[in-house]
């Protein structure tokens, strides 16, 4: 019985030792034979005739580090399996993949012009980075959070990043800056969605817009906890280091109109009963608001912008829920100062951005980023958005999203705050 005992306890200790030691020497060294940018290339097929998927992965060659394997085996033992690999095994039904919003909004997947050959050079993509890290290193300009260490950013927070392990890439992704096309992207590039045969997408514009914003389509560093458990922000913090890191960004005050557009303008229950009902209620003179979007939508009851700006401003809003994702802050959202994004694209340049993306992932000759939709919300119409909001709310709404003008080189728009 004594031998057993120690026998036993031999074993734990093996394999303790062998989880930290292949934890801290892949952190040293990086994976075995690992070049990101090669990794991209030969995963896909080097041609892309007429009329094929738009994105085309291949099952050889998956990028997954032996760590991974390893501790997914291990820790995994008596628990739910790996997210990857417990999605591809579900078989979900293809739906439609137009929705009323992609409609109204007048979603064009057929444009495929080829773009110029002046792209946008990779000295403004460094210009871009460097802004970024000389605010975030500046000790006179401050914003909450931006302190803080990786380490202290509670894992909610984190659900924006998400992770493509077979190519070695993270995206964290911005509502309303053409996150629905770039998150498609990254579920054909990483298999995590089966189509109604039960394979793996390979064209994105073929994912229901359902499915695409659904979180149980994607691996994000909040998920982690599921396969690495206690060894989780480690683990976050070595594919940070390895992986090639990219986020898209929008004029901040661009960004909010087009979220009232989106969610306000459009009928959406979800939206309406969270949000349109409590704007409602108190800041219109009704009584009795609607308690349906359809109801409200036929009456002519809905929020205004000035109403919807008085919201953000209000301080009770933040002290009953953190500002959704649609409005909330970039800062909040990716975590700029804490993560050192190698990329750093804009939607007022997204094709030219996303073909410099492509181009430095070895992807450009296989195909071009989907073009978004045709009536985006422009930056010339702020002045017109913002005529009848308040100079002093302005001022106001400035400061609350001072920081992603500064830190993502947008100009303060001073056409807003003339007298």
């Amino acid at each position: 019985m004594t031998r057993s005992r120690l026998f036993c306890l031999l074993v734990v200790l093996v394999s303790v030792f062998m989880i930290l030691f292949i934890i801290v020497y892949w952190d040293n060294v990086g994976t075995a034979n690992f070049n990101i940018h090669a990794s991209f290339s030969k995963s896909l097929p080097a041609r892309l005739s007429e009329g094929q998927p738009t994105f085309v992965p291949t099952l050889e060659n998956d990028v997954v580090s032996d760590v991974d394997e390893f501790l997914d085996s291990f820790l995994s033992l008596g628990t739910t399996k790996g997210f990857l690999q417990s999605t591809k095994t579900e078989k979900l039904q293809l739906r439609g993949s137009s929705s009323l919003e992609e409609i109204v909004r007048g979603y064009d997947w057929s444009t495929k012009t080829k773009l110029d050959d002046g792209v946008l050079d990779q000295e403004v993509q460094e210009e871009r980075k460097l802004i970024l890290r000389n605010f975030c290193a500046n000790s006179s300009f401050n914003f909450p959070t931006k302190e803080r260490s990786f380490d202290d950013i509670p894992n909610r927070e984190l659900d924006h990043l998400i992770v493509d392990d077979r190519h070695g890439i993270i995206y964290c992704y911005v509502p309303k800056v053409a996150c629905t096309n770039w998150k498609r992207a990254m579920i054909v590039l990483s298999e995590s969605l089966l189509d109604k045969n039960g394979i793996p997408y390979q064209d994105p514009l073929q994912i229901p817009r359902e499915d695409v914003h659904n979180s149980s389509s994607h691996l994000t560093f909040n998920k982690f906890w599921r396969r690495y458990g206690k060894f989780s922000k480690h683990m976050m913090k070595i594919k940070l280091k390895k992986y090639t890191k990219f986020i898209f960004v929008r004029d901040p005050f661009v960004r909010l109109i087009s979220a009232f557009r989106s969610k306000f303008e459009l009928e959406n229950e979800d939206f309406y009963r969270s949000f349109a009902v409590p704007i409602l209620t108190r800041y219109s003179n009704r009584t009795n608001v609607p308690t349906s979007v359809g109801e409200a939508f036929s009456s002519g009851t809905k929020p205004s912008f000035s109403q919807f700006i008085q919201y953000l401003l209000d301080e009770k809003t933040e002290e009953q829920r953190p500002f959704n994702e649609h409005w909330r802050q970039i800062n909040r959202l990716c975590h700029p100062c804490q993560i050192n994004y190698d990329f750093i694209g804009k939607l007022e340049s997204l094709d030219e951005d996303a073909a410099l993306l492509l181009r430095q992932l070895n992807l450009d000759s296989l195909f071009q980023f989907p073009p978004s939709y045709r009536n985006k919300t422009a930056s010339s119409w702020e002045e017109d958005w913002f005529s009848k909001i308040p100079l002093s709310w302005r001022q106001k709404l400035y400061k609350l999203y001072e920081a992603d003008f500064v830190l993502f080189g947008y100009p303060k728009p001073h056409n807003l705050f003339r007298v």
